[in-house]
């Protein structure tokens, strides 16, 4: 099984947006996929994280909520605020057997979805970027573009960097319909980055079906 974790430049950037439209493109093109968002802090009505359930729904394989999000809290915040407000901590150790568990399924594919950006706090000494690197994870960035975008993409990709993890590729997420100079941002990052972009996402309500950022996702792991 291949593992893909998806980290953005920003909260919003569109993590869940692109991997529903990567799990939509892998189902058409035949690859069987288990997707997880590993923590999640925000829930609905009935007490479950809308992304998680987003990625439950999308993905081929049908797993429990529990193992989809191993860790959901409940107050919409900084998932180590949140975990203090509820008297708790988040349990990297019980992260990491979520995702043993989540490789034991029948899948060519596993999504792993981060959380905020690339340096989101799990505790005062520890981030998500810490976990991934403990995993050895390839990273796939989605980039959401709006003014600003340039700086987060840069110092982000210079954390992956720094942290050892192979950049699979970036995404262009366009959550800005009217942003101004909207290609002459996307040509930046594509002459600034050594990582190539998979594919960009124009501005609409809902991710489509669209293989193409799926096949080449597809052609970086392979």
């Amino acid at each position: 099984m291949h593992t893909v974790f998806i980290t953005g430049t920003d909260t919003d950037a569109g993590k869940t947006y692109v991997a529903v439209a990567l799990l939509q493109g892998l189902k058409a093109l035949g690859y069987r996929t288990v997707a997880q968002k590993p923590v999640a802090a925000g829930v609905d009505a009935s007490g479950f994280n809308t992304d998680a359930l987003q990625l439950q729904q999308h993905a081929t394989a049908s797993l429990p909520y529990q193992l989809v999000n191993p860790c959901c809290l409940t107050d919409p915040v900084a998932p180590h605020l949140a975990a203090a407000k509820a008297g708790t901590r988040i349990d990297t150790a019980m992260l990491s057997q979520a995702l043993e568990t989540l490789h034991s399924v029948e899948a060519d594919i596993a999504l792993v979805e981060g959380a905020g950006g690339w340096l989101l706090p799990l505790d005062h000494q520890h981030t998500m970027a810490d976990w991934v690197a403990q995993q050895q994870l390839p990273v796939l960035l989605v980039v959401g573009m709006k003014l600003g975008c340039l700086n987060h993409t840069l110092l982000t990709v210079r954390e992956i960097e720094r942290s050892g993890l192979k950049l699979l590729g970036w995404v262009a997420n366009c959550i800005d319909p009217d942003m101004a100079y909207l290609q002459d941002n996307i040509h930046y990052l594509q002459q600034c980055l050594s990582a190539p972009c998979l594919g960009i996402l124009p501005y609409q309500a809902e991710p489509a079906a669209s293989t193409s950022p799926a096949a080449a996702l597809i052609a970086q792991l392979m």
